[in-house]
């Protein structure tokens, strides 16, 4: 489980959160709606302690983030929305396995989770290629390989469609229909929920840093057009 009590963050004198509350049980998928400047990304940062509260508390299973970030980062994988941000290495398969390395597994386990994450992202043949030398849409598969391979109960998206053709984003759509289906929970920040609507459990949109509404896809619909929110 993912949980926000109470979390407020402030950039100066502006609370881009504001006393927000939170539950993400384990096997939800829940998108995370808003215009921009609502508070989505500062949101989803607090879950694996890429960002600390100015006050209120997040927990990972249970666990403050604070207490163990290594455990919490294993737990809750995240891809942002640039792809680019989150690489450290110059050829897919180096940078997928980067976090199982830093988890300090064996070697061959390493191996293992990193030619599962390719497989599973349709990418199993193209290890050895340079990242930069690829689409947008290829990018933001080794992204979410890279997650993957950290075997996430959690994994928390940043607008993962972004930039991304039609096919780019029906493959990275039917990755995480996958996921879902497997019971690793999903966290999809977005502002245009077209493309994510159908596999979400829960809506949860924001704005001036509070969380306005919540609820199942069908029962927010008709109130998040007045969010900056498109819906299918």
């Amino acid at each position: 489980m993912l949980e926000l009590r109470g979390v407020t963050h402030r950039y100066g004198e502006t609370a881009a959160l504001d006393s927000v509350d939170l539950a993400i049980p384990d096997g939800e998928c829940v998108l995370v709606a808003g215009a921009n400047g609502s508070g989505k990304t500062t949101l989803v940062r607090h879950f694996n302690g890429l960002l600390e509260p100015d006050s209120g508390d997040v927990l990972v299973n249970d666990t403050p983030v604070a207490d163990d970030l290594v455990a919490t980062r294993a737990s809750v994988a995240m891809v942002f929305q640039n792809p680019r941000d989150g690489f450290v290495s110059a050829t897919v398969g180096a940078d997928v396995a980067f976090g199982p390395e830093n988890l300090g597994l064996p070697r061959a386990d390493v191996n293992e989770r990193v030619a599962d994450a390719l497989e599973n992202v349709g990418m199993a043949e193209r290890a050895d290629e340079r990242i930069d030398e690829l689409s947008g849409g290829e990018q933001a598969r080794v992204a979410i390989a890279g997650a993957l391979a950290m075997q996430p109960d959690h994994l928390v998206l940043d607008e993962p469609f972004t930039g991304l053709d039609w096919p780019a984003r029906e493959s990275v759509l039917e990755r995480l229909q996958d996921l879902h289906a497997d019971g690793t929970s999903l966290v999809v920040v977005t502002h245009d929920l077209r493309d994510v609507w159908q596999i979400a459990d829960r809506v949860v949109a924001l704005s001036d840093g509070e969380v306005a509404v919540r609820g199942s896809p069908e029962d927010v619909r008709e109130k998040l057009p007045d969010l900056g929110v498109r819906v299918p």
